[in-house]
């Protein structure tokens, strides 16, 4: 009896989780004109119509840009901080390690909003760069908890041993350490470009006329018009989360670091 109520439960949570993405895929197939569900009909021209709006073409580019290069510079941020916190005994790191968590910790809304007033507004800059400092800083407390995630886990007399035998402290660093932590390295791209790529509620805050990121992009989408488009976008977007994830969990082992 106990057998079959784990397999209940575990069903029923299986069908909690699942459930919607399911509901998403097969409205974005519906035949009809609306988005509804049960879905009016199959047909795969509303996935196919997804890729001729101008204005979700545009606002993926720079969703894409955002993510790739906002990731890219927290990590270049990121790395040095954890390589800090991992190998000296710094004064204040449990006070460094919650401010950097700050934007995780924080809800997005409260972020978006402090940025607007505190920085956009009085540095008058443009809405891409607002949108990119934005997005890095909101990747930042992912690169440096997962790099320093893997750098806890190899041996500091490595480096130590590269420096005895004549490596600079540099030369250890990249020779060395590098090479051994690539794998969290990589998992931290990954985990902050799928975080970036998906930001709601910084990204509503920041954008402005014509520069939106995609996700803001399919909010305005469905003020005005209520077509099963929307549904299949949302589809094709989740399965490039899955796939990146599920790419990155068979090359890197991705659940060992987050």
């Amino acid at each position: 009896m106990r057998h079959f109520a784990n397999w209940g439960i575990l069903g029923l949570t299986l069908i909690f989780l699942i459930g919607p993405f399911v509901i998403i895929i097969l409205a974005g197939a519906s035949a009809g004109p609306n988005l509804a569900f049960p879905p009016e009909g199959l047909s795969l021209k509303w996935y196919a119509k997804v890729f001729t709006i101008e204005s979700f073409r545009a606002s993926f580019v720079l969703s894409m840009a955002l993510a790739v290069f906002g990731t890219i510079t927290a990590l270049v941020l990121g790395i040095p901080a954890a390589y800090a916190l991992n190998r000296y005994d710094l004064p204040g790191a449990e006070t460094i390690r919650t401010i950097v968590a700050a934007p995780i910790i924080v809800p997005g809304i409260i972020v978006g909003l402090a940025l607007l007033r505190y920085v956009v507004v009085p540095m008058n800059v443009t809405v891409t760069v607002a949108l990119f400092m934005a997005h890095t800083a909101l990747v930042l407390p992912y690169a440096v908890r997962v790099v320093s995630s893997s750098m806890h886990n190899l041996r500091a007399d490595m480096e130590e041993a590269a420096v005895l035998l004549g490596c600079s402290r540099m030369q250890a660093f990249t020779k060395v350490v590098l090479p051994n932590i690539r794998g969290g390295v990589l998992a931290a791209f990954i985990l902050g470009f799928v975080t970036s790529f998906n930001q709601v509620p910084v990204s509503l805050f920041l954008s402005g006329p014509g520069v939106r990121t995609l996700p803001i992009d399919m909010l305005a989408y469905m003020e005005i018009t209520f077509d099963p488009s929307i549904a299949a976008l949302s589809a094709l977007l989740a399965f490039m989360s899955l796939a990146i994830v599920f790419v990155a969990e068979r090359l890197l082992g991705f659940s060992r670091y987050v």
